[in-house]
């Protein structure tokens, strides 16, 4: 039998941040499909994390890489998906 490899998936916010809440729930809902282990990290916590993330929360990080920042938009559930499906399917 193969063991999975368990995905490291980190969520940089805030608290009170709708949006991040919003991914958190995205996060928490894949996990039902994929192998993954969430962090929450509250940017608020570190001064440095806080001025490199302010703007652009939430952040998504998986497996250690920033994968998704809310520049233009908030990652959505498909992009999620996907981005899973591909580390998966490697």
């Amino acid at each position: 039998m193969v063991q999975e490899r368990v995905m490291e998936i980190v969520l940089y916010g805030r608290n009170r941040c709708h949006l991040c809440d919003e991914v958190e729930l995205l996060i928490r809902t894949l996990a039902k499909e994929f192998p993954l282990r969430l962090q929450v990290v509250d940017i608020e916590s570190d001064p440095v994390l806080h001025e490199e993330m302010m703007l652009v929360i939430p952040v998504v990080a998986i497996d250690g890489e920033i994968v998704f920042r809310s520049v233009t938009h908030v990652v959505t559930f498909q992009e999620l998906h996907q981005e899973l499906t591909r580390r998966t399917s490697k």
